[in-house]
């Protein structure tokens, strides 16, 4: 409970949580009133489908959970920057327990944030949809309802791997790099290499997470939607693990 307090204290005491979190809520908010102004204009059109809830939720998913991930990885980097981290581990001896406290209370912060957003994203596109597209904006399926609670668990999930992330790398810049390269450029890259693509495609990690929330349903995929949840679990694990085995072997 001590590390869960110092961790909790550090989190609110400095400005970029909070700027961060004004980002998220901006953008969230933002794209899911852009995509229904445009959904509500072009709704009945040659080539438009129903706008869904995953559609006006694209703001939290895409660009939310990334600077959610953002954040998160900063907790870590920035003590090691700054050379605070010494002095963390010195107060707790078992490293892993400042890591785990970390992913846990970002984590647990970032579902919660995002799970709300979802909700604002979808009042927001029924008032900018228009007497169409708004209309046709429900949550009365379970794919609908499973956007809500999936992207919270994307987002945990998101934290836990920004953390084991950015403890393994330990340098912001490299970080961030990865973590934001990873989904918006590689695994896009690889998906458009032809047979090669759709072969790669349903073994990314981010695909699969996508999936899960409703944003990918494109590709042969080997297991429904909540495999690709486990698929992106176990992808984070095995990250997470290697960063708290790596911890606890390495100087601070």
């Amino acid at each position: 409970m001590g590390v869960l307090a110092a961790e909790r204290i550090k989190l609110t005491s400095t400005k970029s949580p909070w700027w961060c979190s004004a980002i998220i809520i901006a953008l969230s908010l933002g794209v899911a009133a852009l995509l229904a102004s445009v959904a509500g204009s072009t709704y009945g059109e040659e080539g438009s489908g129903p706008f869904t809830v995953a559609e006006v939720a694209l703001g939290v998913s895409g660009f939310g959970v990334l600077v959610l991930m953002i954040m998160a990885t900063l907790t870590v980097t920035s003590e090691y920057r700054f050379g605070i981290i010494r002095s963390t581990f010195q107060a707790t001896p078992h490293r892993d327990r400042v890591v785990l406290a970390k992913a846990g209370l970002v984590g647990v912060y970032g579902a919660l944030l995002t799970a709300v957003l979802v909700l604002l994203a979808y009042v927001v596109g029924t008032m900018f949809g228009g007497p169409d597209a708004g209309a046709s904006l429900t949550l009365s399926t379970a794919e609908d309802w499973r956007v809500v609670y999936g992207v919270a668990i994307y987002a945990f999930l998101g934290v836990v791997l920004a953390v084991g992330v950015g403890v393994l790398v330990r340098q912001s810049a490299a970080a961030i790099s990865l973590i934001v390269l990873w989904p918006l450029l590689i695994e896009t890259l690889l998906g458009t290499f032809g047979s090669f693509g759709e072969t790669v495609a349903p073994f990314l990690p981010f695909m699969n997470v996508n999936r899960f929330v409703g944003s990918a349903t494109t590709g042969e995929w080997h297991w429904g939607a909540w495999g690709s949840l486990l698929y992106f679990a176990g992808f984070v694990a095995v990250v997470f693990g290697a960063a708290l085995i790596v911890v606890n072997r390495r100087d601070a």
